[in-house]
């Protein structure tokens, strides 16, 4: 009957003009439109933009479809038969098992890979690109040849296909591992039972001094007892396929790259390269012996330091580099040891948590880029400011508000050349600015090259937290506050008795002349919101700093005063006074008209824009105690930013609570917040952006150069040094 009816098609309406027949599986396909199966899927994929195509068929009808699926588009064949798909299940059973599996992939994907806290990373840099050690010794971020490029090991945004370097003991009774910064210093160590593992990125030899392009990551192993290595390094965050081939005795090299990456060991081990979801993974296993060490080099980049360097010989002035043995090891990292400690040297140090203090002015200096001498605001971007969520933003950039607080803060502990450095770089944008206000919200820690927004989709994110953003739309906002911290940085190194260079003064005189013409303007804020400019209270405030800065430092230097300069910084004042005030809160709010608090509010009473016993600032930070405190966190703001989710509070405002309450009298309170804000560090004593105060967990970007500032500047309040001061 089936035959039949099939020969009745065949001859009748198959026949007629305009009719396309397609035969496939007990089936005959009849249309007026000439199309097939692959046609069609080309229109559903552009129709819904989707990266790739998983397509399952059983019919001869379905090759038409198979025939157009490339690059990451998966084809199946269910059944038996030729087929152009590249895969093939047996039977619809099994359709149902892959369908399965898919979702399970999917789910992992869309919540996320093994996703340590954010907080139990170790941080190594050599002042040019920084690398994060989880608490597990994997190296799960690392960017070349600055900390702004792409990554080599991206596992802490996008999982393991995204790249790593693991290190672990190959045995079952390995036991947990510990971990601890040597003393003093930004080298790591990772101790297992009977294995330790010393992680630095190398500052010997004036390395950090030199321009970004040649980097080396030492991985000494101590101990005994088998231990397995893994190198997966993806380039361009693993956008690109990464290729491995050995290169002599215990040498690995990536091939293809911009520029050589090689790992060499010494002694030399065995690798065995394999390709695993379309890159190569290079593993070794080891045996360790107690009375030996074993020393893993990753040379990123052309070693460019001459003669000087231990194991660099010259043949034909073309470098080779030798495998880095024990005692050229020892001497890299005698001298890295040397460089960190001697930045301590001479310190200032509060009563207060001296320790803490200690190791975030080593935070700051490893955040530093110093070849030019920017500083980035954090080691990484679009860590999650709310797990799941899309804030999330990239932060390897040098903002000058942010760069130049950090270095007050070390200058107010007496170490000042990162803040002269900071301002020479500064004074280098302003003669290249185009902007009316002289300074670029952010820069690239190289100079002037812009920081275009965009998403690197192939990475799932931190726990699932997309997107993951590079660069930083915010580059184009206007942000006026950011010239208040650049002219407290100017002042803050001369009362600190080292005088002024007279760039720096022409740079603090053409601050004050822009806040002079461009105060009554609005603008986007220290939180950089993606809204429409305002009249924040906080921007007014801070160009009311640069101007009173700028007074103080001529009537103390013997400098003519402008009248021009003294008439806006009391203009400010009472235009602030008036429209920043409310009479229904009882407090100043954040925007003129406005009735949300801001965090920053808190600078009013601490930089000497309010007397900090002045009723209106204690009622200001009576109100940012009730409404914007939750547990340990102190949020920046609750109003709505045009944003879905909640982000955590921010460490930084605690940091100013802790300063506020001092400035008013407080000082037990102030004390238990300055409690709350370094027990949210890690176990090796770094500190995230911000808190979830229901999981206590770090959020946002990390190592943040604000939180770390906050301990500095808390300290220096509870031991008695106001910021003001």
């Amino acid at each position: 009957m089936a035959a039949d009816a099939a020969l009745i098609v065949r001859r009748g309406p198959a026949k007629l003009p305009g009719v396309h027949v397609k035969e496939g599986k007990s089936v005959i396909e009849l249309t007026v439109v000439d199309t097939d199966k692959g046609a069609a899927l080309d229109h559903i994929r552009a129709a819904v933009h989707a990266d790739a195509v998983l397509f399952i068929g059983d019919d001869l009808t379905d090759e038409d479809a198979f025939a157009t699926l490339r690059g990451p588009d998966v084809s199946v064949k269910v059944g038996v038969g030729e087929t152009l798909a590249t895969h093939r299940v047996a039977d619809p059973e099994e359709v149902c098992g892959l369908l399965a599996r898919l979702l399970g992939e999917r789910e992992a994907w869309v919540r996320g890979h093994r996703a340590p806290p954010i907080e139990r990373h170790a941080l190594l840099s050599d002042q040019r690109t920084v690398a994060l050690v989880d608490p597990n010794a994997r190296v799960s971020w690392l960017c070349s040849p600055r900390a702004d490029s792409a990554s080599i090991f991206g596992e802490l945004l996008g999982g393991p296909s995204a790249g790593y370097f693991a290190v672990r003991p190959a045995g079952p009774d390995g036991g947990a591992p510990a971990q601890r910064y040597l003393a003093d210093t930004m080298i790591v160590e990772t101790q297992w039972r009977s294995v330790r593992v010393t992680d630095y990125l190398d500052v010997s030899g004036g390395r950090n001094l030199q321009p970004a392009g040649a980097s080396d990551l030492i991985r000494v192993l101590d101990g005994s007892g088998p231990v397995e290595i893994v190198f997966a390094p993806r380039l361009d965050f693993g956008r690109t396929v990464t290729e491995l081939e050995l290169d002599g005795p215990g040498s690995v090299q990536v091939v293809g790259g911009a520029y050589p990456i090689e790992l060499t060991t010494s002694p030399p081990v065995t690798w065995r390269i394999e390709r695993q979801n379309g890159h190569d993974v290079a593993t070794a296993e080891v045996e360790l012996e107690r009375s030996e060490s074993l020393t893993v080099t990753l040379r990123l980049g052309a070693e460019h330091l001459g003669p000087t360097v231990v194991d660099v010989d010259h043949v034909d002035d073309v470098v080779v580099v030798a495998p880095l043995d024990a005692e050229a090891e020892r001497e890299r990292r005698d001298e890295t040891i040397a460089l960190w400690r001697s930045i301590l040297t001479g310190l200032q140090l509060p009563a207060v948590a001296p320790t803490q203090v200690r190791r975030s002015v080593l935070t700051l200096e490893a955040l530093r880029y110093r070849p030019s001498g920017a500083m980035l605001a954090a080691a990484t971007t679009s860590l999650p400011e709310c797990i799941g969520g899309g804030r999330n933003w990239d932060y390897r950039f040098c903002w000058p508000r942010d760069a130049s607080m950090s270095c007050t803060s070390l200058a107010r502990l007496g170490h000042i050349e990162p803040g002269l450095a900071l301002l020479d770089w500064i004074c280098e944008r302003v003669e290249t600015a185009t902007r009316p206000d002289l300074l670029r919200p952010l820069y690239a820690v190289s100079g002037d090259d812009h920081t275009p927004e965009g998403v690197v989709s192939e990475l799932a994110g931190y726990a699932g937290s997309r997107p993951v953003r590079i660069g930083n739309a915010a580059e184009n906002q206007v942000q006026l506050d950011a010239l208040g911290p650049v002219a407290e940085l100017v002042y803050r190194i001369f009362v600190g008795g080292s005088g002024i260079r007279p760039a720096h003064w022409d740079l603090l005189e053409r601050l004050a002349d822009v806040v002079v013409e461009l105060w009554p303007q609005p603008d986007h804020g220290i939180w950089e919101v993606r809204l429409a400019r305002r009249q924040h209270v906080v921007s007014k405030v801070n160009c009311w700093q640069v101007l009173d800065r700028a007074v103080r430092l001529a009537e103390a230097t013997g400098r003519t005063v402008s009248t021009a300069w003294t008439d806006a910084r009391s203009a400010i004042v009472e235009d602030v006074s008036t429209h920043g005030w409310s009479d229904e809160r009882g407090c100043f709010v954040s925007v003129y008209g406005g009735e949300d608090l801001d965090a920053g509010l808190l600078l009013m009473g601490t930089c000497g824009f309010v007397d900090p016993f002045d009723e209106r600032f204690v009622a200001t930070v009576g109100a940012v105690e009730h409404e914007l405190c939750e547990g340990s966190a102190v949020y920046r703001y609750l109003d709505d930013d045009g944003l879905a989710g909640r982000e955590g509070g921010m460490l930084i405002c605690t940091g100013w609570l802790v300063q506020a309450l001092a400035a008013c009298g407080r000082v037990e309170d102030a004390l238990d917040w300055f409690d709350r804000l370094v027990s949210v560090a890690g176990p090796v004593g770094l500190l995230p952006e911000q808190i979830d105060p229901s999981t206590e967990r770090g959020l946002g970007n990390y190592p943040q150069a604000y939180s770390h500032l906050a301990v500095i500047d808390a300290a220096l309040a509870l031991s008695g040094q106001g910021v003001s001061g």
